[in-house]
């Protein structure tokens, strides 16, 4: 894992930077007044800027390599946190998020892409566990930092540009050898669909329970009885345990098939959500069992990642790596507002019960993607073992280097002639 330290550093920094800044502009519009739609839209056109930047992040990588475009789209983030802090405007505020979306999709593509070429498939799941492990150390410090700035004044954006910045130097420095340049990409990001089926709809199905958890799980907490403090200890329990099944999970999928493993969190995680639709639970009980969703729904990601990644090329990574972004952050922009609806609806406990039948369709879905693959592949009984023996064969005579040409071919044209008369009726 030490090979990736520089890698395992620009994602902790970009990712705690970004953590600060989501939460940040989401406290700071809430003191202004702002309606909770436009704070929404702010989400949203994040997740839009991550559909668009898989096209320009490919077309970057393509063009100027990997290390270059991270450079590249990491100021280009950093100039637009700092524009926050001059224009206080929301519907700039809009514009800014959607090409922040854009500038992180690219790098979150040259980082995944490039861990996942370049590690084996024997660690590639403990490779990927330790990224997820610094993902998740990162939103965890952002939201203590910023706990530091009770006034919301421009300090924490001015801190966010620090952060990001930093993240720019482990990348600019390493002495990793560069991942292949890319060739030119010969497939639209959903034909991939074909080629890593079951990882590409588990992210889908993992973006709308993931990102309708943090978008909405706040809400259930409030209206399960939790107080500000326990809606802070609840979602923290959740991302704590997140953070602590990656090494674990990613140690169990390097010796696990990766396709079973997302069918047993589906099943874990109807269980789990199932047990919250009881009544009467206690906080304790709703403590233990948020523990528990964290574990399972949040190794979705990085499961279905190294399952596709085990089954591409070199030359495909980059754009899988980009497939699977978009899927994911288009199941996190929809699922939170389909699933609000939900809520609306039937109550704040309809969440999960919304996200238990999530995770009924996914694994279904899994099951038939599986045994369709399984079909596919050629039975034992399509092999028809035949007793032939070479020796008895005419060829023989042709292949013996002991034996003249002239006399194989005679021996050849004799043995075809005489095989009409082998199988009519004997002569008297």
């Amino acid at each position: 894992m030490r090979a990736f330290i520089s890698l395992y550093i620009a994602n902790f920094f970009l990712v705690g930077g970004m953590g600060l800044l989501t939460t940040y502009l989401a406290l700071y519009l809430g003191q202004q007044n702002v309606s909770t739609l436009w704070i929404g839209a702010l989400t949203g056109l994040y997740y839009l800027g991550l559909l668009f930047g898989a096209k320009v992040g490919y077309f970057l990588i393509k063009s100027v390599g990997h290390i270059r475009s991270f450079a590249a789209c990491t100021a280009a983030v950093t100039a637009c946190v700092s524009l926050h802090g001059v224009i206080d405007n929301l519907y700039i505020w809009l514009a800014l998020r959607l090409v922040v979306g854009i500038g992180m999709m690219c790098n979150f593509m040259i980082l995944e892409s490039w861990l996942n070429e370049q590690a084996s498939h024997e660690q590639r799941g403990r490779v990927f566990s330790v990224y997820m492990i610094t993902s998740y150390l990162g939103t965890v410090v952002g939201q203590l930092v910023l706990s530091q700035f009770p006034e919301l004044g421009y300090a924490p954006l001015f801190l966010v540009c620090f952060v990001v910045s930093v993240g720019i130097v482990p990348i600019a420095l390493t002495r990793r050898i560069h991942p292949k340049p890319l060739k030119p990409l010969q497939v639209g990001l959903f034909s991939y669909f074909k080629t890593v089926p079951q990882s590409l709809t588990a992210m889908a199905f993992a973006g709308i329970i993931n990102g309708s958890f943090y978008g909405l799980a706040p809400v259930f907490a409030s209206k399960a009885g939790f107080d500000a403090h326990g809606i802070a200890l609840f979602m923290s329990v959740s991302i704590i345990a997140g953070l602590l099944a990656q090494w674990p999970m990613g140690a169990l999928s390097d010796k696990v098939r990766r396709s079973l493993l997302l069918r047993f969190n589906a099943l874990a995680l109807l269980l789990i959500c199932s047990l919250f639709m009881m009544n009467n639970l206690s906080q304790a009980h709703m403590l233990a069992l948020t523990f528990l969703f964290g574990t399972f729904a949040f190794t979705l990601y990085p499961l279905a990642s190294a399952l596709a990644n085990s089954r591409v090329t070199d030359d495909e990574r980059v754009g899988v790596s980009a497939a699977l972004l978009v899927v994911f952050g288009a199941g996190a922009g929809v699922g939170s507002v389909a699933l609000a609806q939900v809520m609306t609806l039937f109550g704040h406990q309809a969440l999960y019960g919304a996200i238990a039948i999530l995770c009924a369709m996914m694994f279904a879905v899994l099951m038939l993607i599986n045994s369709r693959q399984n079909a596919e592949r050629m039975a034992h009984s399509d092999y028809v073992v035949s007793a032939s023996d070479v020796t008895q064969s005419p060829l023989a005579a042709t292949l013996d280097p002991r034996i003249e040409e002239d006399i194989a071919q005679e021996q050849l044209f004799v043995t075809e002639v005489a095989e009409p008369e082998e199988i009519g009726p004997p002569k008297n």
